[in-house]
């Protein structure tokens, strides 16, 4: 009889775990990088029990959840400036609104990989005045740049998923003079060592494997352990 956690998952089944996942970003649940690390795991889930992993910790799809609390009336963007100084947010944050970021001969960093993202998409506004503006979001997410650079730069250097997935959005209109707006990855930031990427990494470092794999030997382990027991139950009653 087939282990019902290795039954295959169907392209269904992958898409309404990633909006249980979206879901539960939205009500505060995960960060952004949490968000984009199990999105892409669902993705290149193959079995029940791999997509059971991503939302083992989350309430089930169909749990009524607290709507997140609405912004402050008269309060529709966030800002962050740095006016010949340096402005900077990193670590657990919340987002629940628009953001703006004004570099003025300063810096600005936002690092978005840690925070609570309470909105469908990171929405951003950058503006850089000989100046510069950083970004860094999860590799893995879409980043939507648009705006216009006079003798400055816009750019985004980050490892974006294939097309067709549903990933994060992080959306920002730039506008630098003399300046540079930029949009960076994992990759070319300082490491994060964050929730279930570094879960998955440990389980590497022990095993020296994948994941999945592991995940598949002890469940072969555990069938084996239940034929032993079976058998010698059989054998105590003189079967």
């Amino acid at each position: 009889m087939t282990d019902p956690g290795e039954v295959r998952a169907s392209d269904a089944e992958r898409e309404a775990v990633v909006e249980q996942l979206r879901v539960a970003s939205v009500e505060g649940r995960l960060t952004l990088a949490e968000l984009t690390d199990r999105t892409e795991a669902a993705y290149t889930a193959t079995t029940h029990s791999e997509l059971a992993m991503l939302t083992q910790d989350l309430p089930g799809a169909g749990v009524a959840a607290p709507m997140p609390a609405a912004a402050p009336p008269g309060k529709k963007r966030r800002w962050f400036v740095g006016v010949m100084g340096d402005s900077k947010r990193r670590g657990t944050w919340r987002i629940d609104q628009e953001l703006g970021a004004v570099a003025v001969m300063g810096d600005v960093v936002l690092d978005l990989r840690e925070a609570e993202v309470r909105t469908d998409r990171v929405e951003i506004l950058a503006v850089s005045v000989m100046g510069d503006v950083k970004i860094i979001v999860p590799d893995g997410v879409y980043v939507d740049l648009d705006g216009m650079a006079i003798m400055g730069d816009k750019k985004v250097n980050v490892m974006q998923a294939p097309p067709g997935m549903s990933v994060p959005v992080v959306r920002v209109q730039a506008y630098a003079v003399m300046g540079d707006v930029k949009v960076i990855g994992d990759s070319q930031a300082q490491p994060l060592q964050r929730g279930f990427a570094a879960w998955r990494e440990h389980w590497r470092r022990l095993h020296g494997d994948d994941w999945r794999e592991i995940g598949r030997q002890i469940r072969s382990q555990n069938r084996e352990l239940r034929r032993q027991l079976r058998d010698d139950h059989g054998l105590g009653r003189g079967y």
